[in-house]
């Protein structure tokens, strides 16, 4: 592919946002001046900082901006005051919530890896998690998350989950393809036993399951694949699911890369995608140069994949794996001499560059290039 000319809107967010968002900024920097692409990018406000400023989670400013982008990089959202307060009219989750459904984004894709160099820090037994490698399809857009929600006269609530043939269909065929093009087994995660809801996702993937012969599919209920994932990970290779049980199940799954910090995702729709790691905000962490930006980077090479740039995507990778196996992480990730957030990014970068000869001194890692910065 030749030269790209892409915009970029940048939403750091909250908490650790700004930093991570930082890194994801500086290594597409390095992409663009080795591959000779042009990436502008459109800082945004969303979440707290969004309220704070404007009194809107999701100003209208940058609703727009992201309708003009190419892809969108988010950092992190949400804040103690608002996560403190249950009587709080405005959210930062609001704006969240807001900008997938406005922006149709309806399929929500983790990547779930067990890295050898790190496999002590996942509190399972490393003979379990080692060669683990699935994705994981959430849908993003229905289901209870968005249905009617409310409270009655006589003091109960109620949360209506809701589903058409459509809204399964169009994460289905993603997810389909995407078991094509790996190991070929896809995984229908549900509750068919109880909830109509699951019996009609059921039965929209088995009309679509013809249309992929090499894809083999079954077909777990939401608790035995929770058991399942912690059992056996290696068994799966790509998970469908709805909204709610892929929200809990993902996040389950981040146990066994070791690290909330090593795992990126993707949001897609059939106009635009955003990408973000899948840690929160981690107010306690803000300022101190300890957020570990390695999920938002990689989120960044999924950004390249969507954008087609496989060998730019794989460029990325590459340099994490190196940081990885060179002991260049953050406190969480290492018993040794931690690196901050910009170190462990601007190693990256350097990475990114070709510049693997570099040596391992803090002091070469500070040194940013002002072609990156």
């Amino acid at each position: 592919m030749g030269i790209l000319r892409k915009r970029i809107v940048v939403l750091a967010g909250d908490g650790i946002g700004p930093e991570v968002c930082q890194e994801g900024v500086r290594v597409l920097k390095a992409i663009a001046e080795r591959f000779g692409h042009e990436f502008i990018f459109d800082h945004q406000l969303m979440g707290a900082c969004a309220i704070d400023a404007t009194g809107d989670p999701l100003p209208e400013k940058t609703l727009a901006a992201c309708w003009q982008a190419d892809a969108v990089l988010l950092g992190a959202i949400g804040d103690p005051k608002y996560d403190n307060n249950p009587a709080a009219k405005v959210r930062p989750e609001q704006g969240l919530l807001k900008l997938r459904k406005s922006l149709g984004l309806y399929a929500n894709i983790r990547p779930v890896t067990a890295y050898d160099r790190l496999l002590e820090h996942s509190p399972l037994k490393k003979d379990r998690i080692q060669g683990a490698d699935m994705l994981i399809f959430r849908e993003l857009t229905g289901g209870i998350y968005f249905g009617e929600k409310g409270r009655t006269e006589d003091g109960a609530a109620y949360d209506h989950c809701t589903y058409n043939r459509e809204e399964i269909a169009r994460i289905a065929h993603r997810a389909f393809q995407a078991a094509d093009n790996r190991r070929q087994k896809l995984t229908l995660v549900d509750k068919a036993n109880v909830l109509e809801t699951s019996r009609l996702w059921r039965e929209v993937v088995q009309e679509i399951a013809p249309q992929y012969p090499n894809v083999v599919v079954d077909y777990l209920f939401v608790d035995n694949a929770a058991m399942q994932l912690i059992l056996n990970p290696r068994q799966f290779d790509v998970i469908l699911t709805e909204n709610m049980f892929g929200d809990i199940l993902s996040d389950e799954a981040s146990v066994i890369a070791g690290s909330l910090g090593l795992l990126p995702s993707a949001s897609v729709g059939d106009q635009i995608a955003l990408f973000e790691p899948i840690h929160g905000s981690f107010p306690q962490a803000k300022g101190k140069g300890i957020a570990n930006p390695i999920a938002t980077i990689l989120s960044t090479a999924m950004l390249l994949e969507h954008f087609g740039l496989q060998a730019e995507a794989d460029c990325v990778k590459d340099a994490v794996n190196n940081a990885l196996e060179r002991g260049v992480l953050t406190p969480e990730l290492t018993a040794g001499v931690p690196y901050t957030t910009e170190q462990v990014g601007s190693f990256i970068a350097y990475g990114v560059l070709d510049l693997q000869d570099c040596q391992l001194h803090r002091s070469n890692i500070e040194v940013g290039l002002s072609t990156i910065i």
